[in-house]
C-alpha cells in the first residue's frame, strides 16, 4: 500500500512539473522545440513502468489474508 502511494505521489509530481513546463512554453517564457513531445513520452514511459511494477507487486507479493497474526 505504501509503495502504491509513493508511486502515485511521484507520478503526480511529474505530471505537475511537465504541466508547468508546458504552460511556460505556451506563454513563450521558455523556448522549447521538442521538449513537449519528449516530456510527454517520458511521462508515458514512467506511467507504463509504474503500472507494470504495481501489477507485479499486487500479483506476486500479495499479503496472506489467511495467515493468523
Amino acid at each position: 500500500m505504501l509503495f502504491r502511494r509513493g508511486i502515485a505521489i511521484l507520478l503526480s509530481i511529474l505530471a505537475l512539473f511537465f504541466t508547468v513546463i508546458s504552460i511556460l512554453a505556451v506563454w513563450d517564457i521558455i523556448n522549447i522545440e521538442h521538449i513537449i513531445s519528449k516530456t510527454l513520452t517520458t511521462l508515458l514511459i514512467i506511467f507504463v513502468s509504474a503500472a507494470v511494477m504495481l501489477f507485479i507487486f499486487s500479483v506476486l507479493y500479495k499479503p496472506d489474508s489467511n495467515k493468523p497474526e
